[in-house]
């Protein structure tokens, strides 16, 4: 049995988990009961269409990250939820959801394949404002997803009952990356992603309530921005508070040395009053943070990861035009 736990290690070294996550501009989210294979959509209950669509896509090099849920209510109710999150164009806070309820999973890729064609399908419902919390449980993928990804799971689902959100759905989630920050999940339709989560910062990050400086440890990353400039966007949590998770976004690289060590990135956030802010920042390579480790609990040789520092940042533009009455 294999007792290297890569999460442990990466707390172990004091990884900074900011600048983790990759850019999808499209999540389609099926549900699907556990357990799930090594390769989820090698699962035993995932139909061959589904399979194939899965390849397919892959092939054709679609900005589409597939992914299978499940809950607790997964081998109870009558229908399967199938959400798709697209990328918004622009200033944004994130993703928008479409939500189909199926009767089976069998279904799942004729309706996608309609979406894709951009046809209406009979099984959309009405999509409720709703958070969608994705928590990574895929243990037969990473051990460290099971070993601190269920037990999580487990407590978060309390943690939402004691809070009486009705707008939050919990759900297991097969592999979203970056193991060795579990226990790791995704908040939708905001597309962020968080790690190393216990009971207190979870409560945070649902409540945007309290000492906004726990995101330091557990917020790996905005999936509408690049990875190399995500650390841009912590910078200006912390400057902002909770308040920005209010604003629309937008970000890009303006330019980069051959090397990747600098980057000038630029971040264009709008108020909900409709006031406009530009920032821009000199990024570089933290070699004091950049680390070489192994990326899963089975990887055979360790890879480098390379984290950025906010070396300069200045507000290069406002526009304090509110919105019409």
């Amino acid at each position: 049995m294999n007792t290297f736990f890569c999460s442990d290690n990466s707390r172990q070294l004091g990884e900074d988990i900011i600048g983790s996550v990759s850019n999808h501009k499209t999540y389609i989210l099926i549900e699907c009961p556990t357990p799930w294979s090594t390769e989820a959509f090698h699962s035993r209950w995932v139909p061959e269409n589904l399979q194939l669509l899965v390849e397919e896509i892959k092939r054709a090099k679609l900005p589409i990250n597939f992914l299978l849920i499940a809950n607790n209510l997964s081998h109870k109710v009558n229908h399967k939820t199938l959400l798709i999150y697209q990328k918004q164009d622009g200033l944004s806070h994130g993703y928008q959801k479409r939500e189909f309820h199926l009767e089976n999973i069998e279904q799942a890729a004729a309706v996608i394949r309609k979406w894709l064609w951009d046809r209406n399908s009979n099984y959309e419902v009405e999509a409720t404002p709703t958070r969608d919390f994705l928590v990574c449980t895929h243990g037969s993928h990473d051990q460290c997803c099971s070993r601190y990804g269920n037990p999580f799971y487990f407590n978060a689902t309390s943690i939402v009952d004691e809070l009486n959100l009705s707008n939050v759905r919990l759900w297991k989630s097969s592999h979203i990356g970056g193991h060795r920050f579990a226990p790791t999940l995704i908040d939708f339709p905001a597309g962020r992603y968080y790690g190393n989560l216990d009971q207190e910062s979870f409560k945070s990050i649902l409540t945007r309530t309290g000492d906004i400086k726990c995101l330091q440890k557990v917020y790996r990353g905005w999936g509408i921005l690049p990875s190399s400039i995500q650390v841009l966007e912590r910078e200006l949590i912390f400057r902002y508070g909770w308040d920005w998770f209010n604003y629309k976004v937008a970000g890009r690289i303006i330019e980069q040395s051959a090397d990747k060590n600098t980057i000038r990135a630029e971040l264009t956030f709008e108020k909900p009053d409709c006031s406009q802010y530009n920032y821009q920042a000199r990024l570089v390579k933290d070699e004091t943070k950049t680390v070489e480790l192994k990326s899963s609990c089975h990887a055979k040789h360790e890879s480098v990861y390379v984290k950025y520092a906010v070396a300069s940042l200045w507000l290069t533009s406002t526009n304090l035009i509110t919105c019409s009455a």
